[in-house]
């Protein structure tokens, strides 16, 4: 089992900026494991599309409403997953989740795909007014 603990979420004006973290935690009972996590978001209305993956080597994937302004980054020590949300729009608006997976091969994809992960964040909402 994965639990993931979305924070940062919140309000802002139109052109603002939000920082949010996601916290894994699990399965203690071996050190080789590694936590896949991945951004997605669930905008009013709209089916839940990926924002941002990074796998272990530091390449990342993003949503193409996303690109330009938001940024992946992780903390393997601390396994967690932050998205600092630049230029924010209303469009944005939306609950946003982290997603994961805990693997033992060594190696995470970046992947922004809902299928590459069986364990869900309870989300944290973000509202962007205009």
């Amino acid at each position: 089992q994965v639990q993931l603990v979305e924070s940062g979420g919140g309000s802002v004006r139109s052109g603002g900026s939000l920082r949010l973290s996601c916290e894994a935690s699990g399965d203690t009972s071996r050190a080789d494991g590694i936590y896949c996590l991945g951004w997605f978001r669930q905008l009013p209305g709209k089916q839940r599309e990926g924002v941002a993956s990074i796998d272990s080597s530091g390449y990342i994937a993003y949503g193409d409403s996303v690109k330009g302004r938001f940024t992946i980054s992780r903390d393997n020590g601390k396994n967690t997953l932050s998205l600092q949300m630049n230029n924010l729009q209303p469009e944005d608006t939306g609950t946003y989740i982290c997603a994961g997976d805990l693997r033992y091969d060594g190696f995470c994809p970046a992947s922004i795909n809902n299928m590459a992960y069986p364990y869900w964040g309870q989300g944290t909402q973000v509202t962007v007014s205009s």
